[in-house]
């Protein structure tokens, strides 16, 4: 099956407001630091648990990965974390001042993630690909789920708002951005097979958020496949319908090796944008348009050949053209997954973000972006190509302890 129930180790409901954390990887060291010291029951001591160690701990070391262990059990051995009896689906509402989006989360299958009806648009950084690895093989579990989406459905739409109307949540917590995070348990069998066999009709979920996340589940199956057991061959999702999810821009910001000359770079692009001097932050309203943030100053650019005939869905993306007109042709970042002068900022964060990322060192430079839409991402994924890293920014986001998924 595509999807299947699970038994979730999740927090007792007079404990989840203190468990529950911020995604492990859109939190800076500091960050995470702050939320354990005002907290020291916060899952970001699993997710992050270098924050319990010395401050000169190296977050990928061994020590680290075993220190999350030692704290998820002593959530356990706290009581303040339960398992489920029974395998169970969850309703996963987020609600902010002026969005509702109503998901499942459940747990999919690493065969179906394997053979493409889980459908990517993403490479993964090798890096952070063996960190999540490390952490689900230290762990025996997956404790931030997969972001998905899925083609929207009346028939699973009709019976998830029975199930609200009719039922009461198990856990209601608050989050970042004032959002408020609801979940209700599924554990009718009827109710579980109805859901599931729908889900089994569609062709395909895709993955919008935690490609590192995926992958790693697929290694760690693939290292236990002479288990008996068969929790591994799934991982954790949250999916929700295309049409309920909110896409942000990613933003660039470069810190080359050699000094930025001003006029070369300006010269360069006249060849290929109207470059126009900004009072103010420039964000793109629509699609071949970008902001340039160099030198404390702002510029737009408008990129001349709009090709509207570009047929290939990956070429046709904005971030691509940023990827292959200027890091690529002009900086020679060629594989920004690894690249270290290159680094990434959400569009949540605003234009402040970016100012504040090109500022932090010396000789930097900031792009800023259209946002990639659903549609765009799924005719990636169908075309079963690849999006140039850090394509989509997906916001509110998912919370981490609020559902964890043990291999057992």
């Amino acid at each position: 099956m595509l999807i299947s129930p699970f038994k979730a180790l999740r927090p007792k409901t007079e404990y989840s407001q203190n468990v529950v954390a911020p995604p492990y990887d859109v939190v800076s060291t500091d960050e995470a630091l702050q939320i354990y010291q005002n907290n020291e029951h916060s899952f970001i001591t699993v997710s992050r648990p270098e924050v319990t160690l010395s401050k000169d701990i190296n977050p990928y070391s061994e020590e680290v990965y075993k220190k999350g262990k030692q704290n998820l059990d002593l959530l356990i051995a706290k009581g303040i974390l339960e398992r489920e009896e029974n395998p169970c689906l969850y309703i996963y509402r987020i609600r902010t001042a002026n969005h509702i989006q109503t998901g499942l989360s459940l747990v999919a299958s690493v065969n179906s993630y394997l053979t493409n009806r889980i459908k990517k648009h993403e490479l993964t950084r090798p890096k952070k690909e063996n960190d999540r690895v490390n952490n689900i093989r230290h762990l025996n579990a997956q404790t931030g789920p997969v972001l998905g989406v899925y083609k929207d459905d009346t028939i699973i739409e009709s019976l998830l708002n029975k199930i609200i109307d009719e039922t009461s949540p198990i856990l209601v917590v608050e989050g970042p951005n004032r959002s408020n995070h609801t979940i209700w348990k599924i554990e009718n069998n009827d109710f579980i097979k109805t859901i599931t066999d729908q889900i089994e009709s569609h062709d395909s979920i895709y993955i919008a958020d935690g490609h590192h996340r995926s992958a790693a589940a697929a290694v760690v199956a693939s290292s236990r496949s002479d288990s008996n057991l068969n929790s591994h061959n799934h991982f954790m999702m949250t999916i929700f319908p295309e049409s309920e999810m909110l896409i942000y821009d990613y933003n660039r910001v470069v810190h080359p090796d050699d000094p930025i000359n001003k006029k070369a770079l300006l010269s360069y692009l006249d060849q290929h944008f109207d470059v126009t001097s900004c009072n103010e932050p420039f964000k793109p309203n629509s699609r071949y348009s970008y902001g340039m943030y160099l030198d404390k100053s702002w510029y737009s650019l408008s990129l001349r050949q709009q090709d509207s005939e570009i047929t290939d869905p990956v070429a046709a993306l904005d971030v691509s053209v940023i990827q292959d007109t200027i890091l690529n042709s002009y900086f020679g970042i060629t594989d920004p997954r690894v690249d270290p002068r290159i680094s990434f900022v959400g569009g949540v964060r605003g234009m402040i973000g970016i100012e504040a990322a090109v500022n932090s060192k010396s000789n930097g430079i900031g792009f800023s972006l259209f946002a990639t839409s659903m549609t765009q991402l799924m005719a990636v994924a169908d075309a079963k190509k690849l999006m140039p890293p850090k394509s989509t920014w997906f916001e509110p986001k998912l919370l981490d302890g609020l559902l964890s998924h043990v291999l057992d």
